[in-house]
């Protein structure tokens, strides 16, 4: 890719992926971000080398593809700047719930590919769903899984709904495992560590059965059954985690983070 691309937005994502493709041989040079914070953009210019703009203009008509990186609450109100500069790019969208029929009436442009990263791509280690409207083709997919591939791997969606349970499953999941090892950490204190073996160990923990789960051929839940002999310790812990709903309880939040996707479509997404 020689021709220019361009960031909306250039908070924390667009700054992962951004790093994720200059690492993987894009050029920095040729890259644009339309940031209205200075402190952002003097931090994206001074770390990545970008070429930064404190508001839209008509440079994004140089772009090939279009990032989209901005808030859901903001997404429609910022295409109003940007609509007329772009007729011809490719538009990926990075932003939780807003739907590409929205996306796509917004810029007048059918080729939107909509994703779903998580905060891991800000080390390399994240997973990216991808769902590419009918008017993407073969080119602008693959345009889309290198800039997205940058920061981890990646999986393409056939159906747009699915978008809403992997925000519930692994866009939001980062959070429950951090959630886990704050019960662990904090728990690990009450039994007798002291705050930094605790949260050593539980982070370690949740990295090394990661790893564990990713480099085998059985499911979590085999691999969880090896380590829970009855009447041993492990087994006490699940026992007291299934009397005490967790795996309900989980998914009720799963459920409500869904739910939440679903309903940010319907309210950022209006015209």
């Amino acid at each position: 890719m020689t021709k220019r691309i361009a960031f909306v937005g250039g908070g924390n994502m667009a700054s992962a992926i951004i790093g994720g493709m200059v690492q993987q041989g894009f050029q920095a040079l040729h890259i644009d971000v339309v940031e209205p914070f200075d402190a952002t953009r003097e931090r994206l210019q001074t770390e990545l080398g970008v070429t930064t703009h404190a508001q839209a203009g008509a440079f994004l008509g140089d772009a090939e593809t279009v990032i989209w990186a901005v808030k859901p609450q903001i997404f429609h109100q910022v295409t109003e700047t940007v609509r007329g500069h772009t007729s011809g790019a490719l538009h990926i969208s990075v932003a939780a719930g807003i739907r590409s029929d929205s996306i796509a009436a917004w810029l007048g442009n059918e080729r939107v590919v909509r994703t779903m990263p998580n905060t891991p791509a800000l080390i390399g280690k994240g997973i990216t769903a991808l769902f590419a409207r009918p008017a993407v083709c073969t080119q602008d997919r693959e345009k889309a899984q290198r800039i997205m591939g940058s920061t981890g791997a990646y999986l393409w969606l056939q159906a747009e709904a699915q978008l809403d349970a992997v925000t519930a499953l692994s866009g939001s999941g980062p959070a429950y495992m951090f959630y886990f090892m704050e019960a662990m950490t904090r728990t690990g204190v009450e039994l007798g560590l002291d705050a930094a073996q605790a949260h050593q160990l539980a982070v370690a923990t949740c990295i090394g059965a990661g790893e564990l789960a990713r480099a085998s051929q059985d499911p979590p839940e085999v691999l969880r059954q090896r380590v829970t002999s009855k009447g041993g310790t492990t087994y006490a812990a699940i026992t007291a985690m299934d009397h005490s709903g967790v795996k309900e309880l989980f998914a009720q939040a799963m459920h409500a983070a869904h739910r939440r996707a679903q309903e940010m479509g319907d309210e950022f997404g209006k015209a």
